[in-house]
């Protein structure tokens, strides 16, 4: 990990909501709910944020919570959480099947697999928020997701976290400057 810098939470929050506006009118768009995590974290790891850099496989070590798949039937991560590179094994193994009970999500994995966009930023915290997703996490420490889950898992598959790639995120929680 590379830090860039320290930021403030303003500052996150204004990146965050430029990328990722909230569209009540779409059941897809969860973007509320990630918002409250960034919020969550902010209160509980005391306000310290910082941009920085994740080494592409720094990324497959990031600990997901759990994740139910986009108001789908079949559970992607369970409550204990799952490391990013558990998470794409798992979704692998699931095969074209988990587009048919979870059709949300592998719409959103989809498009994020597709995108010629430059990579939009994560955002982390060091230690898992409060939260009914973040409750039964076995790992509590780390590099712990707040938002990006579609964006990771279809990195992922299509090789954009190979070594040598880097990936910006905002993390919540870090020491010094």
């Amino acid at each position: 990990m590379k830090v860039l810098e320290r930021v403030t939470f303003d500052r996150v929050r204004a990146h965050f909501d430029r990328e990722h506006p909230h569209d009540p009118a779409d059941d897809g768009n969860t973007n509320d709910e990630a918002a409250g995590h960034l919020r969550s974290a902010q209160r509980t790891l005391g306000g310290r944020w910082h941009r920085v850099l994740l080494h592409g496989p720094e990324v497959l070590e990031v600990v997901l919570p759990w994740h139910l798949g986009e108001y789908g039937t079949v559970e992607l991560i369970p409550p204990t959480g799952l490391t990013l590179e558990r998470a794409a094994a798992r979704l692998a193994a699931l095969g074209d099947s988990y587009g048919e009970t979870n059709p949300v999500c592998a719409a959103k994995l989809a498009h994020h697999r597709r995108s010629t966009a430059p990579a939009q930023p994560l955002f982390l915290s060091t230690r898992a928020v409060p939260g009914e997703d973040y409750a039964a996490l076995t790992v509590r420490q780390g590099l712990i997701h707040l938002d990006g889950l579609h964006r990771m898992l279809a990195w992922r598959h299509s090789g954009r976290l190979a070594p040598g790639r880097w990936v910006e995120a905002y993390v919540a929680g870090l020491n010094g400057d």
